[in-house]
């Protein structure tokens, strides 16, 4: 009978079942092994293209509401203490500001006595 006797008395017959089911036991958990690690990888993937197409939509947005703010004349006078109109190419108002105040911490100026053209990010 196989497996029936103990493994002080293990036959070959009997030795050639129990490594073949344990090869199977392996097998067995590297494939469920394999399975979570693809379906968390896809999980994560979903996640990325959810964060770079809500990304998107916020650029998207924020590239609206700054077309939206330039004004319709453009020799219309500036408010006092500006210096002009600012280009922003391939970057977000937020980080142009902090450019500019970086910008005039290190020259010692303030900064209304500088004039920005345009700010464009390197790639």
């Amino acid at each position: 009978m196989v497996l029936a006797s103990n493994l002080e008395n293990m036959g070959i017959l009997d030795a050639g079942v129990v490594a073949l089911l344990g090869y199977c036991v392996v097998f067995f958990g590297l494939i469920l092994l394999m399975c979570v690690v693809t379906i968390m990888g896809k999980i994560f993937i979903a996640k990325d293209k959810k964060v770079a197409a809500r990304s998107a939509a916020a650029k998207a947005a924020v590239a609206a509401a700054s077309a939206d703010d330039v004004p319709a004349a453009p020799d219309a006078p500036a408010a006092p203490g500006t210096a002009g109109q600012l280009k922003l190419y391939d970057v977000e108002p937020k980080t142009a500001a902090m450019l500019m105040a970086i910008v005039a911490e290190k020259m010692g100026k303030p900064l209304n006595e500088l004039r920005f053209i345009s700010i464009k990010e390197v790639k």
